[in-house]
């Protein structure tokens, strides 16, 4: 299965997006699709053998709408794109605005004796000529809102119908209602009504509409504020070192291997590596993090992040597409165009909300006509109920809100993959955190060497050799905190022959014709390998909180190492901030009771899994999660990727591996547990905001329909206007949308 997302052009509601979403998992091959409107994007998971893009593309131009496919360079220039047309789109709507909003208060104005009953000496009787009104109205209804029109049209050919056709019917009744007592007034008089018209009820919810689509379009092009920031990050020149000159080039013609130089105050344009000088950076624009991180030869450095004090030569490593900048902007986009859970009741009340109101609208004219027998009244109430529906306020108050919190999840540094990552998170109960490089800094240093046989003859610097030899092996922290040990001894390396890991045990393998074996106390013993001779240090490291190694010479102990990873500073306020927030922490470990719980105490955390192999690692967060409790795990290695996938939320800390990445519903770029925080406090303020615009809207149908229906009408003798009731249709969206905007202020929060 291929995953493509597309950009849609034509859609005017959430009925929209139904009848894409309908058209394109017609096509054979399709397996999924979920159209965003707030987004105004599809992302359609399809059988490539079976279809391309192309099919897809065709089946939603044969539903009446443009998909386009987004393209992959996410960081190219031309992508730029939709902001141009998103401010085109603007211009027009605002030409259009102006002569239909000048046309509606002329219309306004000379209708005002009629509306009133009163005589208003500065406003000439002329005004309200009928004909006068028909010029007017007529170019207002036919070139200003000519797309609702065509858009009804081509949606009537569907079989279909959307805001647009209750657009083009409220108005278009008023307006051709209104020809006939034009045209033949005295009929209306022979037969004692009035020959009122309506033309300016026609102009005005046109006028309305165009304003609130205006509105609702510069609204959600706030939404990507996020996507523009994050792109605006990246340099536009490099300073390259080609033939021994240094050269300024366009970003995009940097190459995978260029020797880039950086002076300070300037922009790191692609991802590399130090190879000469350093300095110190600021990479809070894409990590968060607020503190410049020191940089050395062998050190990476990130596209788009700050030189701060010194020079440096780098080699390109990353460039285009393939840069980290590049890959964030990839996944919000993504996370942007995803539909949340919540969304679904939505996306079921808009696919016969447009019917359902076109019937009602019907019934409502049968209705007040055979009751009140007065055509005028079952038109103003018909006409009210139209224009007053809007399925687009349910369409994007779930998009809308996603698209910003994903879009500020991204400038705190935290990566959301999806929007039901993003609603899961606000249900969490319990939290599960990985012990090294998570809670810890990951960076174990070697503390304590003692050897069966001591000092004499150089013993433990031989063992330091078999043991360090082994361990470079492999790409486990402890076996890096042992190598580098070993290498500040002045002690020379070895090559290893049938080197093998056994996870959550330990190392094995051949050097020099001894068979050293590096792991648990627990391996130990299942090898069947005598420990007594080291036992009561072993047992002193251990109460000091220590992760203690036992190193084995052709099946006898020779050694231990005791081995301390600090705590990250942040781990202690941040666990104590999720406790707090009403949520279980829970430790999880590969690493020895003693040891983990030391760390529990430090930290605060009361529950712990120790001694976990890797391979238990998901088992134990499925048990947890058999206690009926909604679970995150958090953590940064290749052996916590299956706890990762099996979690309800899987966070990876972006300073671990690509594998625990690519596991993870949610990554911590800067590696903080502080992270944890905001992500899950960022969910709950989104998931609050999405209910708050979900209420609105449904409340907003629910009283305005039969308001307009006119069921206050035997109470207190008032009717809705079709003129208010356009206002209150073009606000709805744009207050769902302002709603949703109101989450770029977010903060996290330090609960005390």
């Amino acid at each position: 299965m291929d995953t493509a997302n597309l950009k849609l052009r034509g859609m005017s509601c959430a009925s929209c997006a139904n009848t894409i979403e309908d058209a394109i998992r017609s096509v054979p091959g399709v397996e999924a699709c979920s159209v965003n409107f707030g987004a105004e994007q599809v992302t359609v998971t399809y059988d490539s053998g079976k279809t391309d893009i192309t099919a897809i593309q065709e089946a939603v131009d044969a539903a009446g709408y443009l998909a386009q496919p987004i393209q992959d360079d996410v960081l190219a220039p031309e992508d730029d794109t939709e902001r141009r047309e998103r401010q085109a789109e603007n211009r027009k709507l605002t030409r259009k605005l102006w002569l239909s909003g000048i046309v509606s208060a002329v219309l306004v104005i000379g209708s005002l004796p009629a509306m009133t009953g009163l005589h208003i000496p500065f406003i000439p009787m002329w005004l309200h000529n009928p004909w006068l009104q028909l010029v007017l109205t007529t170019p207002v209804l036919f070139w200003a809102g000519s797309e609702f029109f065509v858009n009804a049209w081509k949606a009537l050919k569907r079989h279909t119908a959307t805001m647009d056709t209750l657009v083009a019917i409220g108005t278009g009744t008023a307006y051709l209602y209104s020809l006939f007592p034009t045209f033949f007034p005295q009929w209306f008089i022979n037969k004692g009504f009035n020959p009122d018209v309506y033309f300016e009820a026609a102009a005005v919810i046109i006028a309305l509409i165009l304003l609130g689509g205006l509105l609702q379009n510069r609204a959600k092009g706030q939404t990507s504020e996020a996507i523009r920031k994050l792109m605006g990050l990246q340099a536009r020149t490099a300073r390259v070192i080609r033939n021994g000159q240094e050269v300024d080039i366009p970003i995009a013609e940097v190459v995978v291997g260029d020797v880039i130089l950086v002076r300070p105050g300037e922009k790191i344009p692609v991802d590399g590596e130090i190879i000469d000088g350093s300095s110190t950076i600021d990479e809070a624009m894409v990590t968060g993090e607020s503190v410049p991180v020191k940089k050395q030869p062998g050190d990476e450095v990130i596209g788009a992040t700050i030189n701060k004090t010194g020079s440096f030569k780098f080699r390109a490593t990353r460039v285009g597409k393939d840069t980290f900048l590049a890959q964030i902007v990839k996944l919000v986009q993504q996370a942007q165009g995803s539909k949340a859970p919540i969304q679904k009741l939505a996306d079921q009340v808009t696919g016969w909300f447009v019917p359902a109101v076109i019937a009602i609208a019907i019934l409502t004219f049968i209705l007040w006509y055979n009751i009140m027998g007065n055509v005028t009244m079952a038109l103003i109430t018909t006409v009210g109920v139209l224009i007053i529906a809007c399925p687009c306020a349910l369409g994007l108050a779930t998009p809308t809100s996603i698209m910003v919190g994903t879009g500020k999840g991204a400038e705190n540094g935290i990566l959301i993959k999806g929007a039901e990552s993003l609603e899961l998170a606000y249900k969490l109960k319990t939290v599960v955190l990985d012990k090294t490089g998570t809670i810890t800094q990951g960076k174990p240093t070697v503390t304590d060497f003692v050897t069966v046989n001591g000092t004499a003859n150089g013993n433990e610097l031989n063992l330091l050799r078999l043991a360090a030899s082994v361990e470079r092996n492999s790409e486990h922290p402890l076996a890096e905190a042992v190598v580098n040990y070993a290498q500040s001894q002045g002690v020379d390396l070895r090559d290893t022959q049938e080197f093998e890991a056994i996870a959550g045990s330990g190392v094995q393998g051949s050097v020099s014709n001894q068979w050293v074996q590096i792991g648990t106390h627990r391996w130990m013993r299942e090898l069947g390998i005598n420990t007594s001779a080291l036992q009561e240090d072993w047992d002193r490291l251990e109460y000091l909180g220590k992760t203690v190694i036992w190193i084995a010479v052709n099946s006898k102990v020779q050694g231990i190492m005791g081995i301390a990873d600090a705590v990250k500073p942040s781990s202690v306020n941040a666990i104590r901030t999720l406790q707090k927030m009403g949520l279980e922490v829970v430790m999880l470990t590969g690493d020895n009771r003693r040891t983990a719980e030391v760390i529990a105490r430090e930290v605060g955390i009361k529950r712990v899994f120790a001694e976990v192999r890797p391979d238990q690692k998901a088992e134990t967060v499925e048990k947890i999660q058999s206690e009926g409790k909604i679970v995150a795990m958090v953590g940064d290695g290749i052996n916590d990727a299956p706890a990762l996938a099996q979690a309800d939320v899987g966070m990876a800390i972006g300073t671990g591996t690509d594998v625990a990445i690519a596991a993870s519903d949610i990554t911590l770029i800067s590696g903080d547990l502080q992270g944890i925080v905001t992500a899950i406090q960022l969910s709950r303020a989104t998931i609050r905001n999405i209910r708050q615009n979900l209420f609105f809207a449904f409340i907003y149908n629910v009283a305005g329909i039969p308001i307009a229906a006119g069921i206050l009408f035997p109470f207190f003798g008032w009717l809705l206007s079709p003129i208010i009731a356009g206002a209150a249709m073009a606000f709805s969206s744009v207050s769902v949308v302002t709603n949703a905007l109101r989450l770029r202020k977010f903060q996290p929060k330090t609960i005390s």
